[in-house]
């Protein structure tokens, strides 16, 4: 190769020429000029008040207070050189660290708040743990869709498993009386329409989007019609779980700032946090996980070395649907209290922009859920405060940024080979 033509060391290369990607550098651009016309154009003179511990913390930190308008003068800057050393990149065909996203979305992040609820105080432990608190089950849902996508199923159907599973949550909790009865009966109904799903798309070679949006619509009608007919009849039979208390555990609960928003949670969470390791390690560190990534990308060879291709899949998505059921539980035993109708409320979707977003990886995936969570609380803490950012605004911010995310920041990615295609043997 001609030493003029070659790529700079780190470019990104597509055979023998460097693929230049300009998406992410264009999404700081759009960036930067948002921050320019709400930071100085639309700016407020008034401080805003981080507060950082709450009142009964074992240790409490000092607030933090930032001036509005020269917080969003400095970040405005800061975004603009990110934008331009992205830009330098981009022209090189050299990749975009992460870290250098990350900076600029924090910057930002500051930056708006102390913009948004210039002269307010902003509580900043329950903003992080209601942010946690909506991405739990984003976070179950998006490790279902992740494991079923590596295996070969497009999994549209996390929607209807976590329907599913904060419904027959509700049930079984209520007429046992045990919360953690309902767990395991979410769990098993996600399982179920993991099974329909698995059956239909696996054995009957059926579209897999179809009999997952399919599947959606069933599992809606049928907990709507049980919800009205079943649990208004006699919601205290059948719609009044117990709830699975929270659960502070010693010393690490009085860590300042994390404490508070990690380890004073109910046991679905610290059930979250070991199935998000243990599904990246058994992905990426064991034989079962390389039988998975080999079913999903070359399902032919796995195939020739013995591998039961269509046994692998059909296990595999009713595990991802075993793990996203007991996701659906976390709105019936402990967000709510009880079922409602259509509860998820399209949480299933999002959690599949968080797999898309994530690259199929379980700790990506997670991070994505956890940015989705945030915009979404950030709504209510923002209108709590009196922001005067729109509130018509803040309802659609969490799907603006999932849009965003899958259409702008997630640069060039590609799923599992196989995932979508049906494997017929020869």
């Amino acid at each position: 190769m001609d030493v003029r033509t070659a790529p700079a060391p780190g470019a990104q290369v597509a055979g023998s020429l460097a693929v230049r990607s300009w998406k992410a550098p264009i999404a700081f651009t759009v960036f930067v000029v948002a921050a320019a016309i709400l930071f100085i154009g639309l700016a407020r003179d008034a401080p805003t008040t981080f507060r950082l511990s709450n009142p009964n913390d074992a240790i409490q930190l000092p607030e933090l207070v930032l001036p509005a308008f020269a917080t969003g003068i400095i970040a405005t800057a800061i975004m603009a050189t990110i934008t331009v050393y992205a830009f330098l990149r981009a022209r090189e065909a050299r990749r975009i660290p992460l870290w250098v996203t990350t900076v600029f979305a924090i910057v930002f992040l500051v930056a708006f708040l102390t913009w948004a609820a210039a002269g307010s105080t902003l509580p900043m432990i329950g903003l992080l743990a209601g942010s946690l608190t909506v991405a739990t089950p984003l976070i179950f849902g998006s490790l279902g869709g992740v494991i079923s996508e590596r295996v070969g199923v497009v999994n549209i159907a996390i929607e209807g498993q976590l329907l599913s599973g904060a419904f027959v949550a509700a049930l079984v909790a209520s007429i046992t009386g045990n919360p953690f009865a309902g767990l395991a009966g979410a769990v098993l109904a996600g399982a179920l329409v993991s099974t329909i799903l698995a059956s239909f798309s696996i054995k009957y070679l059926v579209d897999q989007i179809i009999v997952g949006v399919v599947l959606n619509v069933l599992v809606i009608g049928l907990t709507s019609f049980l919800f009205s007919t079943l649990m208004t009849a006699d919601s205290a039979t059948f719609n009044s779980p117990a709830r699975l208390p929270r659960i502070s555990i010693p010393l690490l609960a009085d860590i300042p700032i994390l404490g508070p928003i990690l380890f004073q949670q109910s046991i679905i969470v610290y059930l979250m946090y070991i199935a998000v390791a243990a599904v990246w390690f058994a992905l990426f560190k064991t034989r079962w996980g390389l039988r998975i990534r080999a079913v999903g990308e070359h399902p032919t060879a796995a195939d020739t070395v013995g591998i039961k291709v269509r046994a692998t899949r059909f296990w595999n998505v009713l595990l991802a649907g075993a793990i996203v059921g007991g996701g659906g539980a976390f709105f019936s035993l402990a967000a709510v209290g009880s079922f409602q109708k259509e509860m998820t409320n399209g949480a299933g979707y999002i959690a599949l922009a968080a797999v898309i977003f994530g690259r199929w990886d379980p700790i990506r995936a997670t991070l994505a859920a956890l940015l989705f969570g945030f915009a979404t609380n950030l709504q209510s803490t923002l209108s709590i405060v009196g922001s005067p950012v729109p509130s018509e605004f803040m309802l659609m911010l969490p799907y603006v940024v999932t849009i965003f995310a899958v259409a702008g920041l997630v640069g060039a990615s590609r799923p599992p080979a196989a995932t979508g295609k049906p494997y017929i043997t020869s």
